[in-house]
């Protein structure tokens, strides 16, 4: 879809220059906001930032791949803008002229540009190399808020365009083709699906066939890959610098982690954010929440992190994404993080926000149905699958009862299934009175499922009253999991003290110092589901990952003279421990 110039859809709403989910990533959206133009007063400030260069017609800028891409601010002429078309060529997606400006989603971090950018003409544009606008970001606000609300919506407009991205295919149903989905939908990368007939395979079993792929812009094509493989080869993840020494690395993108990577790099600290998915975490995974301050007609889990990760990224803050840490060690005084693959991340702090994950079914054979009809996650995208079907809901927390409320809303019924007697004291009563009232729910105490049964997917659900011993068996192919939660701890093993569930031990007698947040290694903080005696709420974990950050300044103050008179020294260090280990 080319953007004519007089295009201003919308369906968002009116008081807002904010997309309010990045399920609008297919909607229209608004071309004022996408594309707005500077004042000449604001161009005259960015001169400052950047140098005047005059660049001949049908020059490229840069291309799809390129990563650390500079802004370019239109004086003279014009560039345009290009995506990949359904014939392998390239057509213009839209046209920037004099006082506009380059850059989508991409611009603020250093992912792998989406786009093509040429000029149109002989020009004379505004080259505003990336440190300058680290540094413009920070000291120019009115200006970083029109960068980061144009760019946003600009991702948007491309994601809706069904030639754009990358081809994902694979067989509908299929739980890697999910997993896949999942991924490029959470971190808004553009992408379609082409589903693939099992009738097309020749007989071939999905395991015995080359699907899911993925195929590139460039005509390469990706075989079951694994995440860490597509977030490297479509530069979704910023690698981290194993030659910096980082004020504070943030493990985990959830609520407590973003507000932590937030305020530490709005308050000056150099802020890495090590995540093994992509943002939001498990808050990120709920379809609605309505009891967030501020939000009085609620918000989703993934809008309140898609707003929040812009945020972190307008201050600077480098996102590691689809990145798990193996091992923590300490070593004069610096934290070294050994990421999956060999990668390394030395900082001065540690802010652990890893969160927790829910348990699975205790049923035998439940890995089987696992994106095959049992998730753990209600969103738009889970949605589709359950219009006009009976889905099941299992749990007795606000996660279990905002996914049957929200789900009530396109299935045909929701079977809200609860091991305990009540709800009473697990879930909020606003919940609960939703769900009594609703006559698309139907809830069941002191219930468990028993048995899964289906071929290649979930077809035939069993549940058993624990009281009664009734039995009830349907044909239900949607059920999602939400009980309970496990500690995100396994790498902290050995290395900080957890109580005998995993949770992380923090303050009193288990901290280093006497802080809420203080972990038994010296920098080391824990905030959010993975602390031990943490509330389980959004607000709590926000709340915490905000307030951690006065420790971490108090603890670089306490300990500035040490941690930072020798970085070279302490690398070197680190180096030859590593090696003396075999690492």
């Amino acid at each position: 879809m080319t953007i004519p110039d007089d295009q201003l859809a919308s369906n968002q709403d009116a008081q807002s220059n904010e997309p309010t989910a990045v399920q609008e990533i297919t909607a229209a959206y608004r071309r004022d906001l996408a594309f707005p133009t500077l004042t000449e007063e604001m161009v005259g400030r960015l001169e400052e930032y950047g140098r005047e260069e005059a660049v001949a017609a049908n020059v490229t800028l840069y291309t799809l791949g390129d990563r650390e891409t500079d802004m370019f601010v239109i004086l003279d002429g014009g560039i345009d803008v290009l995506l990949p078309s359904a014939d392998g060529g390239l057509k213009i997606f839209a046209r920037h002229r004099r006082f506009a400006f380059s850059g989508e989603f991409s611009l603020l971090n250093s992912q792998s540009a989406v786009a093509e950018v040429r000029t149109a003409m002989e020009s004379r544009l505004l080259r505003i190399s990336r440190k300058e606008l680290r540094l413009l970001m920070r000291a120019e606000g009115d200006i970083a808020n029109l960068i980061v609300q144009a760019t946003i919506w600009r991702r948007i407009g491309i994601n809706a365009e069904s030639s754009s991205g990358i081809v994902l295919r694979g067989f509908p149903g299929d739980a890697d083709l999910t997993t896949l989905q999942r991924f490029f939908v959470r971190n808004y990368y553009p992408h379609r699906i082409e589903e693939i007939s099992r009738d097309n395979t020749l007989g071939k079993s999905p395991h015995d066939s080359d699907l899911p792929a993925v195929a590139l812009p460039d005509g390469r094509v990706l075989v079951r890959p694994t995440i860490t493989a597509l977030a490297d080869e479509l530069g979704i993840t910023e690698l981290p610098d194993s030659q910096t020494i980082y004020d504070v690395t943030v493990v985990g993108a959830g609520p407590a982690g973003l507000a932590a990577a937030v305020y530490g790099a709005s308050e000056g600290l150099s802020t890495i954010v090590i995540e093994g998915t992509a943002p939001g975490g498990q808050a990120g995974t709920s379809s609605k929440i309505e009891n967030y301050l501020g939000f009085p007609t609620g918000v989703s889990g993934q809008q309140l992190a898609s707003r929040a990760h812009l945020q972190a990224l307008k201050f600077g803050v480098h996102f590691a994404i689809s990145r798990e840490i193996i091992t923590a060690q300490q070593i004069d005084g610096i934290h070294k993080l050994t990421l999956a693959g060999g990668m390394t991340v030395c900082s001065r702090a540690v802010v652990i926000a890893t969160g927790a994950q829910y348990r699975r079914l205790a049923v035998e054979n439940h890995s089987e149905f696992e994106n095959r009809g049992i998730y753990y996650a209600a969103t738009a995208m889970e949605s589709l699958l359950c219009r006009l079907r009976e889905v099941i809901v299992v749990g007795g927390g606000n996660s279990a009862g905002q996914a049957a409320v929200f789900l009530s809303g396109v299935a045909k019924h929701v079977h809200h299934i609860v091991r305990g007697p009540s709800l009473k004291s697990t879930m909020s009563e606003y919940l609960i009175s939703r769900i009594e009232r609703s006559p698309h729910i139907t809830l069941y105490t002191d219930t468990e499922i028993k048995k899964l049964e289906g071929e290649s997917a979930l077809e035939l659900v069993t549940w058993t009253n624990r009281k009664t011993g009734e039995t009830t068996t349907k044909p239900i192919s949607r059920v999602f999991v939400m009980i309970g939660a496990e500690p995100n701890s396994g790498w902290l093993y050995g290395t900080v003290k957890l109580d005998k569930t995993g949770f992380v031990l923090t303050g009193g007698p288990d901290g280093f110092e006497s802080t809420p947040y203080a972990t038994s290694v010296p920098g080391m903080y824990a905030v959010g589901d993975v602390r031990a005696n943490s509330v389980k709420r959004v607000a709590s974990a926000v709340g915490e990952g905000s307030v951690v950050i006065s420790d971490v300044h108090r603890y670089l103050a306490d300990h500035r003279n040490h941690l930072v008179a020798q970085p070279d020294s302490t690398l070197a260090a680190l180096r030859e421990a590593s090696a003396a280990k075999g690492e």
